[in-house]
C-alpha cells in the first residue's frame, strides 16, 4: 500500500515538474535567474543588513531575530539534504530544461527555505505578508522552472521557512533577552 502512495506522489511530482519546467518562455528564461536570486542566503544577509542600519531599533531587532531565523532554516534544511539525499532533477530525468548546475542534493529546496523564512518573518513584522509571499512563491517556481528542484522540494522548503519565522516569532522575548544579555557580555 505505502508503495502505491510513494508511487502515486512521486509520479504527481515529476509530472509538475515536467509541466513548469518545459514552459521555456523567452522572458522568462531571463527573468528567472534573477528571480532565484532572491532565495540566497547572502540576498537575505544583505536585506537585514540594510535593514539593520537603517531601520532603527525597531529596524536592528528584526534584523538580528530575521537571521536567527534564517539562520535556524538553513542548518535544517541542510541537515534533510543529507539525509535524504535526493539527486537534483536535471541529474537523472530526460529532457530536462535547466540552466546551471549545482552542487548538494535537491529535497529541501534551501533557496525556498530561506525565501519563505525571511518573507513571513518580515511579512509579519512590517506587514505586506502577502506581497512578502508573492516573492517566495516566485522564488519556489524559479527553482522548478531552472530544473533544480521538484515541486516537493520547493512546498517542503515553503513548511520549513514559515515554521522557522514563526518559531522565532513565538519565541522573540525570550531569544532577544538572549540575544541582549550575550551582547553585554562582550
Amino acid at each position: 500500500m505505502w508503495e502505491s502512495i510513494i508511487g502515486t506522489v512521486n509520479s504527481w511530482d515529476v509530472s509538475l515538474f515536467y509541466f513548469v519546467n518545459l514552459i521555456n518562455n523567452q522572458f522568462l528564461n531571463i527573468i528567472m535567474p534573477i528571480i532565484t536570486f532572491a532565495g540566497t542566503e547572502i540576498f537575505w544577509i544583505v536585506v537585514c543588513g540594510v535593514i539593520f542600519i537603517f531601520g532603527g531599533e525597531k529596524g536592528r531587532k528584526v534584523a538580528i531575530l530575521c537571521l536567527v531565523a534564517l539562520a535556524l532554516g538553513y542548518f535544517i534544511s541542510e541537515a534533510l539534504k543529507y539525509l535524504v539525499a535526493r539527486p537534483r532533477p536535471y541529474a537523472i530525468l530526460n529532457g530536462v530544461n535547466f540552466y546551471f548546475s549545482m552542487e548538494g542534493y535537491s529535497f529541501p529546496s534551501g533557496h525556498s527555505v530561506a525565501s519563505f523564512t525571511a518573507c513571513t518573518f518580515l511579512g509579519i513584522k512590517y506587514g505586506y505578508l502577502y506581497l512578502f509571499l508573492a516573492l517566495a512563491v516566485l522564488v519556489g517556481f524559479s527553482r522548478i522552472y531552472l530544473g533544480l528542484h521538484y515541486p516537493s522540494d520547493v512546498i517542503f522548503g515553503a513548511l520549513i521557512g514559515v515554521m522557522c519565522s514563526l518559531l522565532v516569532l513565538k519565541w522573540e522575548d525570550l531569544l532577544w533577552d538572549k540575544i541582549l544579555k550575550f551582547k553585554s557580555k562582550l
